[in-house]
């Protein structure tokens, strides 16, 4: 049975990477991450955005990829060592701050797709999104990490458990499984995984195959590729079998994959 994040949606599906930033928008200074960003998606029509969690030096979790703010607004500092306020200042010519609260609150119809990247954010984040644990996916590199997220969750009282994306290590024994035609295998990695999120490559190693598409379907298990900003490629993978694509344009996305155009 599919996981309430998945239902009443359609496939394929377009996951806003980072929100979406248009030419004009870029030319206005506006950055990923920001609420411009996600404000954007959403009014194109996106109803997944992808994200990424930090946690500020004063306890609150932002919507930031990196840990530092070197590429965003050219200061060397970590997130981690800055506060709500200072990086609000920041944020003001960039497309404004976002924090994981406000996203959930600004958005309610958006389901977000969110990268625990810091251990420090995994048990915050969990407690947020423990209301609306429904139309939340929580991903991340780190298994630990996102299942540390995903038992604050339980323990704050969420009604269901977050939809949840394998990390890097239940891939690799996903992967394994595939290779070795092992079902018990690939059955133990993809327990209480909803989604695999994955590259097509990484590296010389080639992680998406048909045979690993058609093993996570058989398991219940969705396919979302990242990050295809070509539409030739957002077509092939569909065609092919995923589910869906993480992209830096979203718009394109929904007009190449709308369903007049497969």
């Amino acid at each position: 049975m599919a996981h309430p994040y998945f239902t009443g949606t359609s496939v394929p599906r377009v996951l806003a990477h980072r929100g979406l930033v248009t030419p004009d928008a870029a030319a206005q200074g506006v950055v990923d991450n920001s609420f411009a960003a996600v404000a954007e998606a959403h009014a194109a029509g996106a109803v997944y955005v992808e994200s990424d969690c930090h946690l500020t030096r004063d306890g609150e979790v932002v919507l930031f990829h990196d840990d530092d703010l070197v590429r965003t607004t050219g200061d060397p500092r970590k997130i981690a060592d800055v506060t709500v306020r200072e990086l609000e200042e920041l944020m003001a010519d960039r497309g404004g701050l976002i924090t994981l609260r406000q996203a959930l609150d600004a958005f309610p119809d958006t389901r977000f797709n969110l990268d625990v990247k810091a251990d420090a954010a995994a048990t915050p984040v969990g407690r947020a999104i423990a209301p609306v644990a429904a139309r939340v996916l929580v991903t991340s590199f780190s298994d630990a990490r996102r299942r540390a997220a995903l038992k604050a969750a339980s323990d704050a009282g969420a009604a269901v458990r977050p939809a949840t994306s394998a990390g890097r290590e239940t891939l690799v024994k996903m992967l394994l499984g595939v290779t070795l035609r092992s079902e018990a295998l690939m059955a133990r990695a993809l327990r209480d995984v909803d989604a695999l999120q994955i590259p097509e490559r990484q590296g010389p190693v080639r992680v998406l195959s048909p045979r690993l598409i058609e093993a996570a379907h058989r398991h219940g298990v969705e396919v979302h590729v990242w990050t295809i900003n070509d539409p030739s490629d957002m077509v092939r993978l569909i065609e092919i079998g995923c589910d869906g694509v993480v992209t830096d344009h979203a718009d394109l996305a929904l007009h190449t994959l709308g369903p007049a155009s497969l």
